[in-house]
C-alpha cells in the first residue's frame, strides 16, 4: 500500500488561497464610492444582462468580481435570507452587516474545505443610512475575511493601481456626477498607460438616500450614463471658452475718429455774442454725464 503525498497545511492554504487570487485578477475592477447623496457603484461590463452590481434588499446592495456563476449563487442566496428575514420579523432587521456575516461564514466554509475548490469571488455588501456617517461598506474576500471600508473601495483586476489613484484623488462630499467620473478614470488607470473607459460599457447603480421610495437602489444605463460623461464635457467646454471670452472684452477697439476743432474747444466767440442754436446744443451736450442717463423704455411687444 503506497503512502499518500503529504501536504502541510500552510502549503495547502497558501495554494487554494493563490488560486482563487489568479482567477480574481484575470476580471476587471469594481469601484465603490460614498458621495454626498448615497453610495454609487461602477464596474466596467460589456453584458447587458449578466450584473456585476445587484439589490438585495431595501437600503443594501451587492457587488461581485470573479466567477459569475459562484457569485450569482451567493447573490440569490442573500435575496432569499433578506426576504426570509424581512418577512418574518421586521424590515428593519435586515442590515448590511448581518448579511455581510452570513456570506463570511460561507465563503470561510468553502475555502477551508478540502473536498471542493475555493470561491474565485471577492464581494462588496453596502447599506446606506440616514447620513453619510451611518453607510456601511463590507468587502469580503475569497477566504470570508471581512473588511469594514470608508469613502471608497476597490477588488478585482489591478487593485492596488486603481487605488492608488483613487487615493489621490478622491474627496469627501462628492456630487453623482463627480463620483462616477472618478470611478471611471480610476478603472481606467488599472495598467501601465491609463485609458478612458467606454461610457457604454459602464455598469453603474447607486443607493440613493434622496430616493422617496423604499427601496434605495437605482441603476443608470443607456443615455443617463452618457449624460453624466455629457455634462463634464460641456464644463470643460465652457471653461476652454471663458478665457477668450475674457480676452475679448478687455481689450476694447480703440475710436479711430481724430477729434475735430469743435470738440477740441478750438472755436472762439465773441464774449458778449449771443450762442446760435447748434453751438447752445453743443454745450448742453457736452455738459452731459453719460452714467445719469435714464434707461431706454422698453421696446412694445406684439
Amino acid at each position: 500500500m503506497t503512502t499518500p503525498f503529504y501536504v502541510s497545511p500552510e502549503q495547502l492554504m497558501k495554494d487554494r488561497a493563490d488560486y482563487a487570487r489568479k482567477g480574481i485578477a484575470r476580471g476587471r475592477s469594481v469601484v465603490v464610492l460614498q458621495y454626498a447623496d448615497g453610495i454609487a457603484f461602477v464596474a466596467e461590463n460589456p453584458s447587458q444582462a449578466l450584473h456585476k452590481i445587484s439589490e438585495i434588499y431595501d437600503r443594501v446592495a451587492f457587488a461581485a468580481v470573479g466567477r459569475y456563476n459562484e457569485f450569482e449563487n451567493l447573490r440569490i442566496a442573500g435575496v432569499r435570507l433578506a426576504d426570509l428575514r424581512g418577512y418574518s420579523y421586521d424590515r428593519a432587521d435586515v442590515t448590511g452587516r448581518g448579511l455581510a456575516n452570513a456570506y463570511a461564514q460561507t465563503l470561510g466554509t468553502i475555502f477551508s474545505s478540502g473536498g471542493e475548490k475555493p470561491y474565485e469571488v471577492e464581494i462588496f455588501v453596502a447599506e446606506i443610512g440616514e447620513s453619510v456617517d451611518e453607510d456601511q461598506i463590507y468587502r469580503l474576500t475569497y477566504d470570508g475575511s471581512v473588511a469594514d471600508e470608508q469613502g471608497y473601495a476597490v477588488m478585482g483586476g489591478q487593485v492596488d493601481s486603481v487605488n492608488e489613484y483613487l487615493s489621490t484623488n478622491y474627496s469627501a462630499g462628492l456630487s453623482l456626477e463627480d463620483a462616477v467620473l472618478l470611478a471611471s478614470a480610476a478603472l481606467g488607470h488599472d495598467s501601465q498607460q491609463p485609458r478612458t473607459p467606454d461610457p457604454e460599457q459602464l455598469e453603474v447603480a447607486v443607493l440613493d438616500r434622496a430616493r422617496s421610495q423604499p427601496r434605495k437602489f437605482r441603476r443608470i444605463r443607456g443615455e443617463r450614463v452618457t449624460a453624466l460623461f455629457g455634462g463634464a464635457d460641456a464644463a470643460a467646454t465652457a471653461d476652454d471658452e471663458t478665457p477668450a471670452a475674457a480676452d475679448a472684452t478687455s481689450d476694447p477697439a480703440e475710436p479711430t475718429t481724430e477729434p475735430t476743432a469743435e470738440s477740441a474747444g478750438e472755436t472762439t466767440a465773441e464774449p458778449n455774442a449771443e450762442p446760435t442754436d447748434g453751438e447752445a446744443d453743443g454745450a448742453a451736450e457736452d455738459s452731459i454725464d453719460l452714467t445719469d442717463l435714464p434707461p431706454d423704455p422698453p421696446e412694445p411687444t406684439a
